[in-house]
């Protein structure tokens, strides 16, 4: 059986067991979908687009409340400022390359008020975020059309989540090694109710020597004598991001959701991450366990865990990214980008063998 998951390797992060698919899909509704462009006429493209998509669909109408949190602040998200005033996430998330969020944010707009799914102005402030993959893609050829984030919201499917080389994760590079898309559950049992929480992450950041899996100093016992990190020529990777999402069916409020995304920083930690100065280390977490809706006319009756309730979708936030960052890079493979460069893989045999060793 070939493996792609860390828990292929029996490594097990944290009390809470996964949901069904280890992916944030096992929360009620939450669809994914990628659009990836890999070619090399009429230019070196190595990139694409995820979105996430709530409430099957009916997030433009169906909002759900969220937070967001900045852990370092050199990336972009967009509709932010209208998440933090109004508490609620009123669009899909669409994550992409750099110099796209553009074509991103104008394609979800279109999208939105097609067919009606979207109310207004709210659906001209949707959620966009990005990482830089110009190791790997040339940047600035703009590749990515409009069709190609209709092609992922058309696509966006509950279930197993493709990971690593796809989508908006294609070109990324996590640690010196080839990183991309990710994702993790858990489910969490809070007094007589059971809740899920998920994960996804486009991993894109860190240095070799930083790498932890499981606890244990990966990057140091694989360096880049044994596997080429970057080129002595290349601008180093340090400067790079990681976007992390985090979502649930627990019941909570639109500053609950902000300590969730705040929390999503312990398990980015773990791993290694750090938010070195040219870093965008952007995190959103969103609830689906409660109804609103910009637009409603009648008062709504709401529930809430109370924020002692919350201790254990914190520990889950931590774990869940942690698994997902590091199922980001045992999915992704081996790519030859731009100027020939190559960005290797991290080798499971020699992540097998790092994590038998003495730590």
């Amino acid at each position: 059986m070939s493996i792609s998951r860390l828990r292929d390797f029996n490594v097990h992060i944290g009390p809470y067991q996964p949901g069904p698919f280890n992916a944030i899909t096992d929360v009620h509704g939450i669809r994914v979908g990628h659009s990836t462009v890999i070619h090399d006429s009429p230019c070196i493209s190595r990139t694409g687009i995820t979105v996430i998509v709530p409430r099957d669909g009916e997030i433009w109408k169906d909002n759900c409340f969220a937070g967001f949190h900045s852990f370092n602040g050199c990336g972009e998200m967009t509709g932010i400022h209208w998440l933090k005033e109004s508490g609620m996430l009123c669009s899909p998330i669409a994550i992409t390359n750099t110099h796209q969020v553009g074509l991103a944010h104008e394609a979800l707009v279109k999208y939105g008020a097609s067919a009606n799914r979207a109310q207004s102005y709210i659906g001209a402030l949707p959620v966009c975020a990005e990482t830089w993959d110009g190791h790997l893609s040339d940047a600035n050829a703009h590749p990515l059309t409009q069709q190609h984030v209709f092609d992922a919201l058309d696509g966006a499917r509950s279930g197993p989540v493709a990971e690593g080389n796809v989508g908006g994760g294609t070109g990324m590079i996590c640690h010196e090694f080839k990183g991309g898309i990710g994702t993790s559950s858990r489910q969490v049992p809070i007094g007589d109710e059971a809740f899920t929480l998920g994960a996804l992450v486009q991993s894109n950041h860190g240095a070799r020597h930083g790498l932890r899996v499981n606890g244990v100093p990966v990057g140091l016992k694989i360096p880049n004598s044994v596997v080429p990190g970057l080129r002595d020529d290349d601008p180093p990777n340090t400067g790079s991001s990681i976007i992390i999402i985090v979502a649930t069916d627990a019941p909570l409020l639109p500053m609950q959701c902000e300590r969730l995304a705040q929390r999503a920083t312990v398990g980015l930690a773990r791993s290694g991450g750090v938010g070195y100065n040219g870093s965008g280390d952007l995190f959103l977490a969103f609830s689906t366990g409660n109804h609103v809706s910009e637009y409603d006319r009648q008062v709504r009756q709401l529930r809430m865990l109370a924020n002692r309730q919350m201790n254990e979708l914190i520990e889950a936030t931590a774990d869940a990214v942690e698994e997902a960052i590091v199922n980001s890079m045992l999915a992704a493979e081996t790519m030859t980008g731009l100027m020939s460069r190559t960005i290797y893989a991290l080798p499971h045999d020699l992540l097998r063998r790092a994590l038998a060793q003495p730590a």
